[in-house]
């Protein structure tokens, strides 16, 4: 992965601002990725969450929290539709090496770090990361990248 996908993260704009309900986005190969959950985070807010603000009033008035369950929401509804309705598979990274290099295998530094987490229920895995929010959402996080690793292990190889 180039630097720009090493760095990229579903950072938000500051919570209670005009666009606290919007990531932010850089430009590059990316964008398709964080735009794409930038439209499940919208329908969660507009949608599902259950408030008493008005539409408009509905993303403007989000908080950090209501931020990290709109994120948590908008990466479970894709990963849950890979899987078939069936089953989710999250990715996280964690400081012990899982793979070790080989012929076949040129390390990176983060793919041989990754854990698995499997769902049977999309409540369960909503949760889930929720829990883990901040890697997705933090600093230096990968978030991009585990997304995407999840979206793979979610929809599985063979599929």
């Amino acid at each position: 992965f180039s630097g720009e996908w090493a760095t990229a993260r579903f950072g938000f704009h500051q919570p209670h601002s005009h666009l606290a309900y919007a990531v932010e986005v850089g430009k590059g190969g990316t964008r398709a990725i964080l735009m794409a959950v930038q439209a499940h985070i919208i329908k969660y807010l507009l949608f599902e969450r259950d408030t008493e603000d008005t539409h408009l009033e509905r993303l403007c008035r989000i908080g950090r929290r209501e931020q990290s369950e709109a994120l948590a929401a908008a990466l479970a509804d894709p990963l849950w539709a890979a899987g078939g309705g069936r089953r989710a598979t999250v990715c996280l990274v964690t400081t012990a090496i899982h793979i070790l290099p080989s012929p076949d295998y040129k390390a990176d530094t983060l793919t041989e770090r990754l854990q698995l987490f499997e769902f049977f229920e999309k409540a369960a895995a909503q949760e889930f990361i929720f829990n883990h929010i901040n890697c997705f959402r933090g600093e230096g996080s990968h978030g991009v990248i585990l997304f995407l690793y999840s979206l793979l292990f979610s929809r599985t190889l063979e599929r």
